[in-house]
């Protein structure tokens, strides 16, 4: 199973550097790189968010992954033919609406995880140069341990997936 984010720090501090006073998640619209990593747990090669660009909090956030030929599993799919696995565009859109969970009040301690992907659609290629932007508004809460989100992916203002991301608070 892929997580969609490590809750262990709920509340983590958030600061623009280290030298500057903590940053207001409830104003805060834009996340660095730094700021996303201190929110959620995956790193290289599994590290698919490069920025959140608008976030509201516990409904939606909006994040783009740049995608460059350097990135290891152009090597095999395909040669002579790359093209970003859509199982990888899945696991982005998912990053993305990590952090709308990460930011919601009141979350246990544990790690999100994903618990069902329900209609899921691959509408065209996502290949080296494009910049991917993945939209994720949360749709439903439960018991703070359960919930669904909406995703999708466009490129250039065309529609790349789309599909309902579910996610489960684990121990």
């Amino acid at each position: 199973m892929s997580t969609l984010a490590d809750v262990h720090t709920a509340t983590p501090h958030i600061t623009a550097d280290t030298e500057q006073e903590p940053i207001n998640r409830q104003s805060k619209t834009v996340f660095t790189l730094e700021e996303i990593q201190q929110l959620l747990p995956h790193r290289y090669p599994f590290s698919l968010v490069d920025r959140i660009i608008d976030y509201v909090p516990g409904k939606r956030a909006v994040g783009i992954k740049n995608v460059t030929f350097n990135e290891p599993h152009f090597q095999g799919h395909f040669p002579g033919r790359p093209i970003m696995p859509g199982v990888l565009i899945v696991e982005a859109m998912a990053q993305v609406g990590g952090v709308v969970l990460t930011q919601l009040p009141d979350v246990p301690d544990g790690l999100l995880m994903f618990a069902g992907i329900d209609k899921v659609r691959f509408r065209r290629p996502v290949v080296p140069g494009d910049q991917l932007v993945m939209t994720v508004e949360l749709l439903a809460v439960k018991r703070r341990r359960f919930g669904k989100m909406q995703g999708r992916a466009e490129v250039n203002g065309q529609l790349v997936a789309e599909g309902e991301l579910m996610f489960s608070l684990v121990d």
